[in-house]
């Protein structure tokens, strides 16, 4: 299955890489026929490059050979001249590839000169295997949307058991999860667990948060606890043969797991959501972080899981309690 859609997208990305070379040339040659000048630079600099070329296979003449890199370097620096007087940027010939990573190959190359798969590629293949149904929102589900208009200022400790309003919570709240983007590549950062009820933005920040690790190169895995617990226990028991969804939940850059709680709890699905949380905590060759998302209180996570898990949620991670009432009622109105 995983080799199908990885044979798909590389022909996606085929097209892709083609298209913008075929832009880039169009590009070049509109110039071209209205600037003539800009055609005499290029068939110059081409034609010195064959002779540098020529010289070096041929005779290896030292003096020869810095004429025609002077050559060059001054043929060069009168076409950026033209292009500055024209206000044609310098890569404006260049192919506008949608990754400059990996020039829509999927591929990089490595120092030791080994390829290895550009971080795009992974996450597409992360996003058609398992993120489709839980990170499609992501044009609109990002800190540009966010907005604090729909939490009430209204105070009432008892109600929300908080000193605080719900909408200077989660303003704070806010300000943890730009902290959590901002040290991402700090190991001392802790992760996060988002807990409240449900219509109060817990999915929506998770996903503006990885909206904001996506941009920095990353590559996000988007579970639901169900679904991610139950794929794991089938691969235990050989349903499922391929190990790569184990690989990717305990070594993906940023794992999100939502609606912790709503899974059948058995001592399986606690040895496995521990092996989970613990591996990545522990990761020795990579910075991994995690994001939970519950509706349960923390006396509730006591009372539903293993002490070692939670004893891991609230020595590692930041909870950010999530309060007031459910804003997609208002939102509807």
């Amino acid at each position: 299955m995983s080799d199908i859609i990885l044979k798909d997208i590389l022909a996606e990305y085929n097209k892709k890489k083609i298209n913008a070379e075929y832009e880039a040339t169009k590009r070049k040659q509109d110039l071209y026929s209205k600037y003539p000048k800009l055609q005499e630079f290029d068939d110059k600099l081409t034609s010195l490059a064959i002779s540098t070329t020529k010289s070096l296979i041929d005779n290896n003449d030292k003096k020869l050979l810095d004429k025609l890199n002077e050559d060059i370097k001054n043929l060069k620096k009168e076409k950026e001249k033209l292009l500055t007087s024209l206000n044609i940027p310098k890569d404006y010939f260049r192919p506008k590839y949608e990754c400059e990573l990996c020039k829509d190959t999927g591929y990089i190359t490595n120092n030791d000169y080994s390829s290895s798969m550009c971080t795009c590629l992974r996450q597409k293949m992360y996003d058609e295997l398992y993120n489709k149904a839980n990170i499609s929102n992501l044009n609109t589900q990002n800190f540009d949307n966010f907005t604090d208009l729909f939490y009430s200022d209204e105070k009432d400790e008892e109600k929300y058991h908080s000193k605080l309003s719900p909408r200077e919570n989660i303003n704070i709240i806010k300000k943890i999860c730009l902290k959590f983007i901002d040290n991402f590549d700090n190991k001392d950062q802790n992760n996060l667990l988002f807990t409240g009820n449900t219509g109060l933005g817990k999915t929506f920040l998770s996903s503006c948060i990885a909206n904001e690790i996506l941009k920095k190169g990353k590559n996000v895995l988007y579970q639901t606890a169900p679904v991610m617990l139950d794929t794991i226990i089938d691969y235990r028991f050989g349903k499922i043969k391929s190990s790569n969804i184990i690989d990717s939940i305990l070594n993906v850059d940023l794992l999100i797991i939502d609606d912790l709680g709503t899974e059948c709890i058995n001592n399986l699905k606690f040895t496995e959501l521990f092996n989970i949380i613990n591996t990545r905590l522990l990761n020795q060759n990579k910075i991994t972080k995690t994001i939970i998302s519950t509706n349960l209180s923390l006396k509730n996570l006591y009372s539903n899981y293993d002490e070692r898990i939670v004893s891991r949620l609230v020595g590692n991670y930041d909870i950010c309690y999530f309060f007031g009432d459910d804003i997609r009622f208002k939102k509807n109105r």
